[in-house]
């Protein structure tokens, strides 16, 4: 019993395979994709998206370091960065000078004309 037995002694070897040659002819493009519109497949491509219009990024060194974050719409939002951009100054320079024009208005209104 020094020996061991073989558990492969009693198989007997497989024969080789090989591959099957293609016997059918390939179907079109047009008949799949007229199968697929027939049936409501749709396409596995993915969808291209219009572009959206980027605007250049805004990166200056200014000084300032306080964060303001304020919801608008969209109009408001579009007239704040094409005033920036006419005079080619940041966000918040035009915000300053906002604030100043709103100053300016305010104590002109208060300021009452001399009498004649």
């Amino acid at each position: 019993m020094s020996e061991r037995t073989n558990p492969f002694a009693d198989l007997k070897i497989p024969t080789t395979f090989s591959t099957k040659h293609k016997s059918t002819t390939p179907v079109e493009e047009q008949t799949i994709a007229r199968i697929a519109d027939d049936n409501n497949f749709t396409s596995r491509e993915p969808q291209k998206t219009p572009k959206s219009t980027r605007r250049k990024p805004r990166i200056r060194r200014t000084g300032r370091d306080q964060q303001f974050t304020a919801k608008t719409t969209a109009e408001t939002k579009n007239r704040i960065y094409k005033l920036a951009d006419e005079r080619d100054v940041t966000l918040g320079e035009i915000l300053r000078l906002a604030v100043d024009a709103l100053d300016r208005e305010d104590s002109a209104s208060k300021v009452k004309p001399a009498p004649v």
